[in-house]
């Protein structure tokens, strides 16, 4: 199968989450399986920063923006470790710039522009290259126009854009729109990855995208007098996918839905949940490099207490084997509830001894928080506010018990990576995390399913608690801890099973009317 990736990020090209990775991973595990698969990212000035060759492919164009014509080029690169081919679209007055969305935690004010600019280019390219294509996989609001403009401005086999040129000499006559034998034929898949980011702009945004003013309606593309992109590719795709099964159930109700629960429940049976893989090269703890000792099933028990060692030397904290070992990996976000782990950290140093070690950035009161406990008990909290890459390996390998008590997790990474590595994951029942983690309780430790630890009701408390039976097992169940263990380690979180499962919805809706 021919499928196109769209997407505004794709690792190691451009990247501020983790849609970067999906868009890397996903298109290179769909070409391992047989398929044929390109990806298209704005060319952004980050791109030149990868260290990989990018060539220009010799093509210019034009395509209308509002009643302008702007002109753009196609670069080209290839995603590292694959055969997948990578095209630019170069702009550099929209995309040569500090950030890719904002510049200091601003947005810039053409952003709308800029990703008009952007999925209209996409259509132009593919021709322009004669790059075969059946599914147009479109990632998150910067995209959210490739469906509409394939159900729209290129419905009936017509490319009803103005003219295209080729470094100035005409393409095709102006005069008359050009039928293109293969659009008909292709099919759209919008993927969502958060809702809470959704592309809304002021109303006349509109004009700019070409598309008719019949399709400014609470139906389709409008939201409360605003243009919202994230509506608009729900609205027109043939299918929707969200990053796990769980998660496309919560964004249907009013808790999760971010106010577009009802456009969701609408077009609900178009809607799959698949959950992200992990890179499994990258996070594999036999041949980790960051490592301290490398380990496998055969012998985690053995070397990851090495890993602990290794960690609490690191971070400045007592070695000691027996001492629970408790952390995070994580941006510093209300949504993470790491406010939680902060309320709950003095309890658990003063009545259990444990130790816990903090590594991240973000909201200036958590680091604070968590600055003020490592000072607190030097002994107990490490409070590491940076992101190194392979310190966060070494904590993946070194901890007991990782804490991650989203409030909400689309699909979430790192307890997968923490399951990876022998370390059991402790998580709120949201999202990816209620798809990946099943939770240690007398019946599912007896029947050998348990992977990890739940809380359900995102409280203190609730943490608490659960925090308190994860350490009971450790301290008193050895046998079970180091069954839940070997569990873990044995799930396959590879992209090759979330990569079929794409294909499989592929062919269904190849065969739609």
């Amino acid at each position: 199968m021919n499928i196109v990736f769209v997407s505004s990020e794709a690792a190691p090209f451009a990247k501020t989450g983790g849609l970067a990775d999906v868009c890397s991973a996903l298109p290179a595990t769909l070409q391992q399986l047989g398929h044929q698969v390109s990806v298209f990212l704005p060319a952004y000035r980050q791109i030149y920063d990868a260290g990989i060759p990018i060539e220009t492919t010799g093509m210019g164009y034009c395509v209308p923006v509002g009643t302008r014509e702007v002109w753009g080029e196609i670069l080209k690169s290839t995603l590292p470790g694959s055969e997948v081919p990578v095209y630019f679209v170069r702009h550099d007055r929209y995309f040569f710039r500090e950030g890719l969305y904002n510049s200091n935690g601003v947005d810039y004010q053409d952003n709308c522009e800029r990703f008009i600019f952007f999925c209209r280019s996409v259509f132009r390219a593919i021709e322009l290259l004669n790059i075969p294509v059946e599914i147009l996989h479109a990632n998150d609001w910067q995209t959210g126009l490739v469906p509409a403009y394939l159900a729209t401005l290129y419905q009936n086999g017509r490319a009803l854009g103005n003219r295209t040129e080729l470094f100035g000499a005409e393409l095709y006559p102006p005069q008359e729109a050009q039928p293109n034998r293969f659009w008909n034929k292709v099919r759209s898949v919008f993927t969502i990855h958060n809702m809470r980011h959704q592309g809304r702009f002021m109303q006349q945004e509109m004009e700019l995208t070409g598309i008719d003013w019949k399709y400014f309606t609470f139906d389709k593309m409008e939201f409360y007098g605003q243009l919202n992109l994230l509506k608009t590719g729900i609205t027109f795709a043939d299918a929707i996918t969200t990053v796990s099964p769980e998660y496309a159930k919560e964004i249907q109700t009013d808790d999760f839905g971010e106010s577009l629960q009802g456009v969701l429940r609408y077009r609900s049976e178009a809607i799959s949940g698949i959950l992200n893989g992990i890179d499994t090269a990258e996070w594999n703890p036999e041949t980790d490099p960051a490592l301290a000792a490398a380990y496998n099933t055969e012998t985690v028990f053995e070397k990851k207490p090495l890993n602990k060692a290794a960690l609490q030397r690191e971070c400045g904290l007592p070695e000691s084997a027996d001492t629970p070992l408790l952390g995070v990996v994580s941006r510093f976000d209300w949504q993470k509830g790491l406010d939680l782990v902060a309320d709950v950290i003095p309890h658990f140093v003063e009545s259990r001894g444990a130790q816990f070690v903090i590594l991240g950035t973000g909201d200036p009161e958590l680091e604070r928080r968590f600055t003020e406990l490592a000072a607190r008990y030097p002994n107990n909290v490490a409070a590491l506010i940076k992101f190194n890459s392979a310190l966060s390996h070494q904590v993946e390998a070194g901890l007991d018990i990782f804490l991650m008590p989203s409030r909400y997790e689309p699909c979430g990474l790192n307890q997968m990576y923490s399951q990876r590595y022998g370390t059991l994951p402790l998580v709120r029942h949201t999202g990816g995390l209620a798809d990946t983690v099943v939770g240690a309780s007398d019946e599912t430790i007896a029947n050998r399913t348990a992977n990890g630890f739940m809380s359900h009701w995102g409280t203190s408390d609730d943490l608490q608690k659960t925090v308190d039976w994860a350490i009971h097992c450790y301290d008193h169940r050895k046998e079970d801890w180091r069954q839940m263990i070997l569990t873990a380690m044995k799930i396959d979180h590879s992209w090759r099973k979330s990569a079929g499962l794409y294909a499989d919805l592929y062919e269904r809706i190849q065969m739609l009317g």
